[in-house]
């Protein structure tokens, strides 16, 4: 199946030249061409896409307050001419950042990640669907890692890579996003508290100032975007108690 994607660029030359490249690429299917995000709301709202290609700057809101105000992700791939939202790009969870001028080489590489974390996620959904997985397995150090989902106490962004903090006190890093991992989550265990964190409810004991306290003085601030569906999470608890 092909992933579907949208080219977003209110420049028409940088737009036609990230159009030429998806459609060179098998497995991607190029769904539209959008100058700005009022054309790419309005092919959302028909198709579900599954990968945006979108410039950071463009008129009216840029492709960076676009990423942050949907409420369901697609994969993102930034292009754009300016290195400075790098950070700001893999805050919002985006896969890759491609710098002007693109080469086909460069956003090959980067759909080819987006492939890799779609590929994951299916196999971890293989599973018996009558019984759902208890484990998963990541890569770290071109190895393939069985984390089981009982052992995390908490995931933490880290920019292009994400650390799984585990009950032992040992970590697995892995090269893939926030959004990637929790899709992988049984959604009644973890719940995610800030753009940078998902932590294990099961382990959650102490929440003080805005703040889960876990053990050895480790505070994970609950943002107020997440601060609503955390309270959710803690009102269903105390349902089944």
């Amino acid at each position: 199946m092909k992933i579907k994607c949208i080219a977003i660029d209110d420049e028409p030359l940088a737009v036609m030249k990230i159009a030429g490249y998806i459609q060179k690429i098998p497995f991607l299917e190029l769904v539209a061409e959008c100058r700005n995000v009022s054309e790419t709301m309005e092919v959302m709202s028909n198709t579900e896409i599954q990968l945006l290609f979108i410039d950071i700057n463009m008129p009216d809101m840029s492709g960076m307050e676009f990423v942050k105000a949907l409420r369901n992700k697609p994969y993102i791939v930034f292009t754009t001419a300016y290195s400075e939202y790098a950070v700001e790009g893999f805050e919002v969870e985006a896969v890759d950042y491609l710098l002007k001028p693109i080469s086909f080489v460069n956003l090959l590489k980067a759909t080819n990640k987006v492939k890799a974390q779609m590929d994951l996620k299916a196999n971890n959904q293989k599973d018996n669907k009558e019984e759902p997985a208890s484990f998963m397995f990541v890569k770290s150090a071109y190895k393939s890692i069985r984390v089981d989902f009982d052992n995390i106490k908490y995931i933490e962004s880290q920019h292009e890579y994400i650390k799984i903090h585990l009950l032992s006190n040992e970590s697995v890093t892995t090269k893939l996003s926030l959004k990637s991992i929790e899709e992988l989550l049984p959604a009644n265990q973890f719940v995610k508290i800030h753009r940078s964190f998902i932590v294990n409810f099961n382990e959650v004991s102490t929440i003080e100032r805005n703040r889960i306290v876990f053990e050895n003085k480790i505070y994970i601030p609950i943002s107020e975007q997440y601060n609503d569906s955390f309270q959710k999470s803690i009102d269903r608890k105390a349902e089944t108690i």
